[in-house]
């Protein structure tokens, strides 16, 4: 708290020493905390570039995502290098135009067990989630099926230790961190359906005053930096692969 309330004190202070505080989460090798506490990852480095070109110095508070989502809403963090699209954020964000890349929800099985072709064969079946994660609204909506059986891991890694334990069928989980880890002898198992691509953004919180001219400042600074070839070219950015039998609602 005492962290949150210097974070706080800064935002005050931020329009005139031109600080953005920038909320991170545990999502390596995207976004990651170092041993030491610092914070480190491709996305990291980038928002490094991007906001030092639009003439900021950011901030960087490591986060549980509940506690991103909460300060996205009430202004005690101004930006979130995320995805974009999150159903509980809507109505409180802005997300940039650009893109730099995206992000591949799967769910991961053992050799041997079935591919999932469709969300229906969820049904009946022991489903691993990764602790503070909602997956855009997904965890709700299988947790509301009795069907379903829904088994919390704390870390990715316990996550695939799960797996291959066969303590759950299926693993949802985000490609980026599971690839990571895939190292053990055990971990050649596993196998990989796509359920849902999304996209990375900058995520502004409207409660910052400034938010639209902010989110216009990310935009311009990634175009120039684009220009010069020192960041990826930008995306088309489209709706994106969601296996059959996706939610209706969460579309």
């Amino acid at each position: 708290m005492l962290a949150v309330s210097a974070f706080a004190v800064s935002a005050q202070e931020g329009t005139d020493r031109k600080t953005l505080r920038v909320a991170y989460l545990e999502f390596p090798p995207v976004t990651y905390q170092e041993a030491d506490g610092t914070p480190a990852g491709s996305f990291i480095e980038l928002t490094r570039k991007i906001a030092a070109e639009a003439g900021y110095e950011p901030e960087f508070l490591y986060l549980p995502v509940s506690r991103v989502y909460l300060y996205l809403g009430n202004g005690a963090i101004d930006v979130w290098p995320g995805v974009t699209e999150v159903p509980s954020l809507q109505g409180n964000v802005l997300e940039t135009w650009v893109s730099p890349s995206a992000v591949n929800l799967s769910a991961w099985y053992l050799d041997g067990t079935p591919a999932l072709t469709n969300l229906e064969q969820l049904r009946g079946k022991r489903v691993i989630v990764i602790g503070g994660y909602t997956y855009a609204g997904l965890l709700p909506w299988l947790e509301a099926d009795s069907d379903i059986r829904v088994t919390e891991a704390p870390n990715h890694r316990s996550a695939v230790d799960m797996l291959t334990r066969k303590r759950g069928d299926y693993l949802l989980d985000y490609r980026q961190p599971v690839r990571e880890i895939l190292t053990d002898r055990e971990d050649r198992m596993i196998r990989e359906s796509d359920v849902r691509t999304r996209n990375l953004a900058w995520v502004f919180s409207l409660a910052h005053p400034r938010a639209a001219l902010l989110r216009d400042e990310f935009d311009d600074a990634y175009l120039r930096l684009v220009e010069k070839g020192e960041v990826p070219p930008v995306r088309e950015i489209t709706d994106g692969y969601m296996i059959p039998g996706y939610p209706e609602e969460l579309r």
